[in-house]
Formats: C-alpha cells, sequence, structure tokens
C-alpha cells in the first residue's frame, strides 16, 4: 500500500504527467457535465418507464455505452457508440477494398487519413441514429411535448453535436492525456453506475434481508466471487503465448545483423469486448422489435420470450455466436500468411517450424486454440452476472425436463438472486480492461523518468 500511495505522489511530482493526468480528469468532468443537461421537449419520466419495461433489448445495450445518458436522453444520448460502430466499419472494410489496406500500412500518414474517414462516418451515423430517435420518440406517446419538424430538427442538431463533441473529447484525452480517451469516456459512464449498485446491494441485503437467515452467507460467497472473477479477468487479459522467433544473422554493408532471440505474443483474448457487444447487439433485437411493434404479431412475442436473459435457448445462442465473433474478428485482423511471409523477409523462423507456409499454419492452429479458449472465458465472465442477476430458467424447458430441474434445483438457482453484480459482463470486462491500461501507461511513464511504479516486481503489463 505504501508503495502505491508513493507512486501517486511519483506521479504529481513529474510536472508533465501531472498536466496529462489533471487534463484528462478535466476532460471526463465536462463529460459527467454534458451527461445532465436534457435534450428539449422530451418527458423524461414517460422515457424512465419505458426503459424499464425494455431491459435486454438494444435500448439497454445503447445506455451501458453512453454511461446512462440515452435512458434520459440528455444531450450525450448517443454517447461513443456513433464512433464505435464507424470504426468497426471501417476495420471491416479493409478486407474488402484495397484502397484502406493501403492506408493501413502507409503509417502515421495513412493513419491519419482512415481517423478522418472515421469521423465523417461517425457523424453520419449520429444524424441517422438521430432522425430514428425523434421519429420513435414521435410515434410513441405522451413522450414529446411539441411534436413536428422543429422537434425533429432540434433533436438531430442536439444529439449529433453531442456525439461529435465526445469523439472530440476522446480524441483530445488520447493526445494530451493518459489512456485512450474513447475507452475512459466509456468507463467514466459504466463506473458512476457503481454507487447505485453498491445502495441496492446494501438494501436487498441489510433493509430488506431479501435471503433471510442466510443473508451473511451470500455476502460473502457474492464478495469472494466478485474479487475471483475481477482476478480472473486481469489474469485472462493479460495472458499471452509466446511463440519463440530465432533471426539469422545477416551481414548488410560492414554490419552484421540479426542472431537474435525474440518471441510473438499471441493473446488469449484478441477480441477484446468486441464478440460479447455483436452477440448482444444480435440477441438484443428481438425484444426491440417486440417494443416497437407493442403485441401486433404473436410469433414475435413468442420468438422474445425464448431469448430473454437467462433463458436457455438465449444462454446457447450467446456462448455460440461469442465463438463466432471471436473467430470472425480474429480471422480479419490476424493474418498468419503475411506474417510468415515478413519473417522469412527478415530472416527470421520459428525453431523447430520451416520458414513460409508451414510456419503460417503452426501460428494459426495456436491462434485458432488461444481464440477457442478465450472465447470460452468471454462467454464465462459475460453468463455469470446475468445468471447471479436472472438466473438460469431450465424449468421453462420442455418435454417434461423443466419440470424436473423445478424440483430438484433450489430457487435461486433457477430465478437468480436478484442482485446486480456490480455491472453486467461486458461492463466488467470494459472496466477492469480500460484499468488495466490506464495504470500500465502510468506505470510506463513513471519508470521511463526513473521512477518506481505501482508493482514491486517486474512491470505492470495491460492488455496491449
Amino acid at each position: 500500500m505504501n508503495r502505491f500511495i508513493e507512486a501517486i505522489r511519483n506521479m504529481f511530482r513529474i510536472e508533465d504527467l501531472r498536466n496529462r493526468v489533471l487534463f484528462t480528469l478535466a476532460l471526463l468532468a465536462v463529460y459527467r457535465i454534458g451527461a445532465h443537461i436534457p435534450t428539449p421537449g422530451i418527458n423524461v419520466a414517460e422515457l424512465e418507464r419505458i426503459f424499464n419495461q425494455a431491459q435486454g433489448s438494444a435500448l439497454g445495450l445503447f445506455d451501458l455505452f453512453s454511461g446512462g445518458n440515452f435512458r434520459q436522453l440528455t444531450i450525450f444520448a448517443l454517447g461513443i457508440m456513433p464512433y464505435i460502430t464507424a470504426s468497426i466499419i471501417l476495420q471491416l472494410m479493409q478486407v474488402v477494398f484495397p484502397y484502406l489496406e493501403r492506408l493501413q500500412k502507409e503509417g502515421e500518414l495513412g493513419r491519419q487519413k482512415i481517423t478522418q474517414y472515421t469521423r465523417y462516418l461517425t457523424i453520419a451515423l449520429s444524424i441517422i441514429q438521430s432522425l430514428t430517435i425523434a421519429g420513435t420518440l414521435e410515434s410513441q406517446a405522451n413522450l414529446v411535448y411539441h411534436p413536428g419538424l422543429a422537434f425533429v430538427l432540434m433533436t438531430v442538431l442536439t444529439l449529433t453535436t453531442g456525439s461529435a463533441f465526445i469523439m472530440w473529447l476522446g480524441e483530445q484525452i488520447s493526445e494530451r492525456g493518459i489512456g485512450n480517451g474513447m475507452s475512459l469516456i466509456i468507463f467514466v459512464g459504466i463506473v458512476v453506475g457503481l454507487p447505485r449498485a453498491v445502495s441496492d446491494l446494501y438494501e436487498k441485503a441489510f433493509v430488506t434481508h431479501q435471503w433471510g437467515g442466510f443473508t451473511p452467507i451470500y455476502m460473502i460467497l457474492l464478495l469472494v466471487l466478485m474479487v475471483a472473477v475481477v482476478a480472473f479477468i486481469v489474469y485472462m487479459e493479460g495472458g499471452q503465448r509466446r511463440i519463440p522467433v530465432q533471426y539469422a544473422k545477416r551481414v548488410v554493408g560492414r554490419r552484421v545483423m540479426g542472431g537474435q532471440s525474440s518471441y510473438l505474443p499471441l493473446r488469449v483474448n484478441s477480441g477484446g469486448v468486441i464478440p460479447p457487444i455483436f452477440a448482444s447487439s444480435l440477441l438484443a433485437f428481438p425484444a426491440t422489435i417486440a417494443l416497437a411493434l407493442r403485441g401486433k404479431y404473436a410469433f414475435v412475442d413468442t420468438i422474445q420470450s425464448y431469448v430473454k436473459w437467462g433463458e436457455p435457448l438465449y444462454t446457447l445462442l450467446y456462448v455460440a455466436l461469442i465463438l463466432i465473433f471471436s473467430f470472425f474478428y480474429i480471422g480479419i485482423v490476424f493474418n498468419p500468411t503475411e506474417l510468415a511471409d515478413n519473417m522469412r523477409k527478415n530472416g527470421g523462423f520459428i525453431p523447430g517450424i520451416r520458414p513460409g507456409r508451414t510456419t503460417s499454419e503452426h501460428v494459426s492452429k495456436i491462434l485458432k486454440r488461444l481464440t477457442f479458449i478465450g472465447g470460452i472465458y468471454l462467454a464465462i465472465v459475460c453468463l455469470l452476472p446475468e445468471w447471479m442477476i436472472a438466473g438460469i430458467h431450465l424449468d421453462h424447458l420442455g418435454w417434461g425436463m423443466g419440470a424436473w430441474f423445478d424440483r430438484h434445483f433450489p430457487v435461486w438457482f433457477l430465478k437468480g438472486l436478484g442482485v446486480n453484480f456490480y455491472f453486467g459482463g461486458t461492463s466488467l470486462l470494459i472496466v477492469v480492461g480500460v484499468a488495466m491500461d490506464t495504470v500500465q501507461q502510468l506505470e510506463a511513464q513513471l519508470v521511463m523518468r526513473n521512477y518506481e511504479g505501482f508493482a514491486r516486481k517486474g512491470r505492470l503489463r495491460g492488455r496491449r
């Protein structure tokens, strides 16, 4: 603890590092101030009631990444989602359009060009989403005080400007502050819900005594599980498979180059939170469509009831989609064939493996195994909090199986504990991952200036 306090003091002794930290905190404070400015013409109380009815739909996912702003429809209601969507679209388009792939390989100038395209696409997506939100609000009764063209234009202008301003804040933090600005904005938006979660847990445990005489036991188990899950995420996010690489000696002019040993680090979870986000988005569509149709079609409501939180079909599809998107994402961002060619051109080889195609197949085989392990890890972390909140509804199975589970399994296993496990699985991954990356950058800054960091031995390792 003393070492941690001393590292904090050292952080504020260094003028440049102190200015970066204070600049980051100031811009994050500006973001939180804007989160309390509502969009004009909205009945906030009625909107809150609709959100409470729409739990598990795409609205909940948007609200997560907007830090609760979407629920209250503040000027930052769109949050960082348009920028994230634009970044993912351009990343996927690099596979389809050779021009974007060439820009990615051109270094800093190419990355600046891609960043500029991302900004334009973010504005376009913000306008489309704002128009959709304005139209949806007008279609609902008692949500808009004065519907009409003026309201639509005001909503589009307010929400699009707010989204562009958040994008600017994130870029400024990344350039002149500490950490990744976009990630920190999402991090702050999620963390502000911590006091509410703690208050809810305290009320259930000590006021309403929701778990009766077993309350102390459940509280201890819950706290132990929270710490264990966070430690598990930290361990897995920093996990790597290091493939040894040997470089042959080469004579270039009068210099002898190569002859060194290195390693190729392959992360266990290369996809980050992208697979759970994509999986949650797809599974949220039935609930969102059912909310928009308001019970007009019985088959839509039936499908929606099968893919709700805690339902067996939801769990099965969620795990399958996370695995599919994990392999899909790593297939886009990592090319073993290109890696093997670059190693061969630079005189590098994996000991015991022939250069070229054999190296590519070897790396691909290891990567597939790591991706499968990473996908299972993501599924466990994302489903565990949801099981604690909603339970595993095995009693809803047909053909008599549900009745058997209902007789032989406890209620808390089937219905959940009804407690908010800090946050949902996706948000928990984001919070822990961003915290690891930020602390790792602070550690690097301190060590670079000959100060002791946060760790007693070795170096802290973030997800990067």
